[in-house]
């Protein structure tokens, strides 16, 4: 006797061996034995053969038609044999009563299951939902292969044209294109990013990168709402001096500026620092707008400035106006000893904006030693150069890795390259020149004689601190080890850091002798100092990540020619020509500081990677420093450049 059974949800035959009522012993057709209980069994019968019966049924059912037996079902429980033998007029046969519990068991939505063998018709209304929902589902795989096909053709899906960031940065995995995009990456064998390149999604990699940056810091786009305008600054004293500023070529939102004046004791040097917090307070709309943003963010090619352009250029220190400004002056004797200084708030001549690329040709070390040609600034150049030595000698902090070298990026939109618009230039800028000091060593002075103000008048305000090598941000006064002084608050750059312009704000209100905009204790000022250090350290790594990005299109558009390289720890090398780090897998282990030449393999601008092979061991040794410069180091660049080395001409916008 052989019999139908279910077990683990399967139905299987077996032949029995030994039936004890409750239970049986029971041989399958592939010999295994297994012990089963008698309420497991669903039928008994003797032909055909317990390994035919299965398959015969299959062949069988395959002729069913299950929307036929849904109608002549009864609206009651039933068994199969039983709605089997109503269905064929006769007693069924073994294979005709399989058949049925296949059909019946294959059809969930049709009849549901009520225990072994047993089922009930499914209701009407729930029948009908049960296939509305069903055809949603075919029709949902039937777009997804869609999508997919056109996706793996080159094409991109008319659904995914309003979604291509999110689909990029931000997937919903419930969504139809997300689906149909995942199963395109897994066919082709492509990254979703490729593909969707590959299809015109977006118009180079470099958007790919910018796009995923703004997607997830700029949601709502670069754009500024429309804000009250600020006011104007009225009745400020008019200084009398002649100021002039010092920064890169690229620089708009200029900051900070100087004077020098004679005096019977010496000189009154004027540090004059732009004043937007004049022109607007805080819970503004402009000041919302700084809120949000909280710094200026740069790139090759491209910045994102915190403040609108119209505000940017209303205080601004440039050149031919008289410009409301935060003026530092501090009392020089002959000897660059610092007597005294003053804090005022008032309105700046400024009668130069000058340029690094005009002024280091004629101002820079040699000429300092030799004499140099006459220019126009340089006894006021001189003089402030005397002074800032002296400064940084009081400090006992003179700048490390003089002789590092800054790179500037350069990207002209108008050149169209096979990688997308833009052709890079990287020129070369050795740090530590004598306008470098000369401008940090006053941003320093600066910063920290008004942290200390600030912090000897009971203010709060926002600190740079550095103690056992680490440095942090905070609103309680605390020496700054790196730099060599008791204080040091973020002062001279409030067109491009909101740190900076909380803090203009708090000496508004300590010169005028009113309540200061953040009070003592307030937790909106801690607030802000948290935001701004999370967003700070967001918007320098996007930085790195597009020098880097345009470092690999420079090496794209040289061919990827051999370079020379040397050698930082391991098998981690830095290009000498440009600032690309990588690793050089091919490399034997040699010293730090060893020279090497490689060649470039491939370049990868999705993933922004590359590859390089060793070639061989160049004569001779580096003597630039290995190790990338420490937090002092980069505390005192960061006041010697109000803006990166980057040219930051806005690309133009791509076409819709």
């Amino acid at each position: 006797m052989n019999l139908l059974f279910e077990e683990d949800g399967a139905f299987k035959t077996g032949t029995i061996l030994t039936d004890n009522d409750a239970s049986l012993q029971v041989e399958t057709p592939h010999g295994k034995r297994l012990k089963l209980k008698s309420n497991h069994v669903l039928m008994r019968f003797t032909q055909p053969s317990a390994g035919d019966l299965l398959d015969r049924a299959e062949t069988e059912a395959e002729g069913l038609d299950t929307e036929f037996l849904w109608e002549v079902c009864g609206e009651d429980e039933f068994g199969f044999v039983d709605f089997a033998k109503e269905y064929y007029g006769h007693v069924p046969s073994p294979v005709e009563s399989a058949a049925v519990l296949l059909r019946l068991h294959a059809s969930p939505i049709y009849f549901h299951r009520k225990s072994r063998g047993r089922f009930r018709k499914a209701p009407a209304e729930i029948l009908q939902a049960a296939l509305t929902g069903l055809e949603k589902k075919r029709q949902q795989a039937a777009a997804i292969e869609r999508m997919r096909d056109e996706l793996l053709a080159g094409q991109l899906p008319e659904e995914f044209k309003p979604l291509v960031r999110q689909l990029l940065y931000k997937p919903d995995r419930n969504r139809l294109e997300t689906k149909a995009l995942e199963a395109a990456s897994a066919d082709s064998g492509k990254s979703q990013a490729r593909l969707m390149l590959a299809c015109g999604a977006l118009p180079s990699s470099h958007e790919l990168h910018f796009d995923r940056f703004l997607f997830e810091y700029f949601p709502d786009g670069t754009g500024f709402p429309t804000v009250d305008e600020p006011t104007e600054p009225v009745d400020l004293p008019l200084a009398d001096v002649r100021a002039f500023s010092i920064d890169d070529a690229a620089t708009t939102e200029i900051d900070d500026a100087f004077s020098v004046t004679a005096t019977d004791a010496g000189w009154r040097i004027g540090i004059h620092i732009a004043a937007p917090g004049l022109g607007f307070g805080r819970e503004s709309g402009l000041d919302g707008i700084a809120r949000n943003r909280l710094s200026t963010v740069y790139m090759p090619g491209n910045k994102i400035t915190m403040l609108p352009d119209h505000m940017v250029e209303r205080f601004t220190l440039g050149e031919g106006r008289d410009c409301p400004a935060l003026s530092l002056y501090l009392d020089v004797s002959r000897d660059f000893i610092v007597t005294g200084n003053e804090s005022r708030i008032e309105r700046v001549p400024v009668v130069a904006n000058l340029r690094h690329h005009d002024i280091e040709p004629v101002f820079n070390e040699t000429t300092l030693v030799e004499g140099g040609p006459d220019f126009p600034w340089k006894a006021e150049l001189t003089l402030l150069w005397e002074l800032a030595t002296v400064l940084e000698a009081g400090r006992g902090k003179p700048a490390a890795n003089q002789n590092m070298v800054d790179f500037n990026f350069s990207v002209d939109w108008n050149e169209i390259t096979p990688d997308g618009p833009g052709k890079i230039e990287i020129g070369r800028r050795s740090r530590g020149s004598p306008l470098d000091k000369l401008v940090a060593e006053l941003m320093i002075a600066a910063n920290s004689t008004w942290g200390k103000a600030l912090s000897n008048a009971g203010i709060p305000a926002l600190y740079r601190a550095q103690t056992g090598g680490k440095v942090r941000m905070t609103t309680a006064s605390a020496p700054h080890e790196g730099l060599g002084v008791d204080c040091y608050a973020w002062s001279s750059s409030p067109l491009r850091r909101y740190v900076d312009l909380v803090n203009q704000w708090q000496l508004i209100g300590w010169i005028k002798g009113t309540a200061p905009a953040f009070p003592p204790k307030s937790p909106d000022l801690l607030a802000a100092m948290r935001d701004f250090e999370l967003t700070y350290a967001a918007y320098a790594e996007f930085q790195r990540g597009m020098e880097r990005y345009w470092c690999l299109r420079w090496l794209r558009q040289a061919g990827h020619p051999r370079m020379s390289a040397r050698v930082l720890r391991e098998s981690l090398v830095r290009l000498e020509e440009i600032p690309l780090v990588f690793k050089l897998p091919s490399m034997p282990t040699l010293p730090p500081g060893t020279r090497v030449q490689l060649v470039i393999d491939s370049t990868d601008l999705i993933d922004v990677d590359l590859r390089a092979t060793y070639l061989e061991t160049l004569a001779g040794t580096s003597s630039e420093p290995i190790e990338i410069e420490d937090e002092a180091q980069g505390e005192t660049d960061d006041a010697a450049q109000e803006a990166p080395a980057t040219n930051v001409e806005a690309p133009p916008a791509p076409a819709a």
